[in-house]
């Protein structure tokens, strides 16, 4: 009976060893495999072969990897390929993931450029500015880590500050550990108030060539204006198939049976 019990046993460890090993080849197959997709574009762009290079890249995000990277380079294949809504969604999700990547932001603008709507943007208050500014400064994982950092700093600290002896040094470490603090909470909140912000206000990318608003979620109401593809909206309310959405100059209207495509 112990023995069978040891056999049964050992083939469990076997059976688990095994098992760990064959998600981590293809944890490793699967990596391979993107970044010889991403290879493999890149080497398509480079040959002016555009479609090739979108179909390489689009394999990847259906084989579950997204990166800055990546959305930038399809961003700029489907410039090439002049397809407006395409280059400028994903320009948009280059942004969410590295705001602070100057080549998206340039790039994003010369695509936005191919839009037949100039819509003006509203005017912002300063506070209202250098609150964009911050939020843009980082995505939400930089933020994120940036907090966690701070509070790791702010723990070694106070922990030093317990066991060190010496007044003077005391002092300076509960000092840094202060300033530690401070910048956590200040990390956090912008941390928190950027997640939130994505959350409640949800943007996508007009993907019909043309479409008209109108005031009411009915053809009985007044057409306020029309909308080409590529245009960028966010997205207020939903009723059956029609949507609310507000473009950049604060005008709002509802559009019926648009094809949108969701940035968040």
């Amino acid at each position: 009976m112990i023995q069978i019990i040891h056999v049964i046993l050992k083939f469990k460890k076997v059976l688990i060893l095994g098992l760990i090993l064959l998600f981590s080849s293809f944890f490793v197959n699967a990596q391979e495999s993107s970044e010889t997709l991403f290879s493999k574009g890149n080497t398509a762009y480079n040959e002016s072969d555009y479609s090739k290079a979108v179909k390489f890249y689009e394999q990847i995000i259906e084989n579950g990897q997204h990166s800055a990277e990546l959305y930038y380079n399809l961003g700029n294949a489907y410039y090439r390929l002049s397809q407006v809504a395409e280059s400028i969604y994903f320009f948009e999700k280059a942004k969410l993931l590295a705001p602070e990547n100057q080549d998206i932001q340039i790039n994003s603008s010369f695509a936005n450029n191919m839009t037949i709507d100039a819509i003006e943007p509203l005017p912002q208050s300063q506070l209202v500015q250098i609150k964009n500014k911050i939020f843009e400064f980082l995505s939400v994982d930089s933020w994120s880590k940036i907090t966690l950092g701070f509070l790791w700093i702010f723990a070694v600290l106070l922990l030093v500050y317990f066991f060190v002896q010496t007044v003077s040094l005391k002092r300076n470490f509960f000092f840094l550990s202060i300033v530690c603090l401070f910048l956590f909470i200040g990390s956090f909140s912008v941390t928190f108030s950027k997640n939130a912000d994505l959350k409640q206000n949800q943007y996508a990318i007009l993907f019909s060539k043309q479409i008209d608003t109108w005031s009411e979620p009915n053809q009985q109401g007044d057409l306020l204006f029309t909308l080409h593809v590529g245009t960028k909206v966010q997205v207020l309310d939903s009723l059956a198939e029609w949507k609310k959405i507000r473009i950049a100059n604060g005008s709002e209207g509802w559009l019926r049976n648009a094809s949108l495509r969701n940035l968040n």
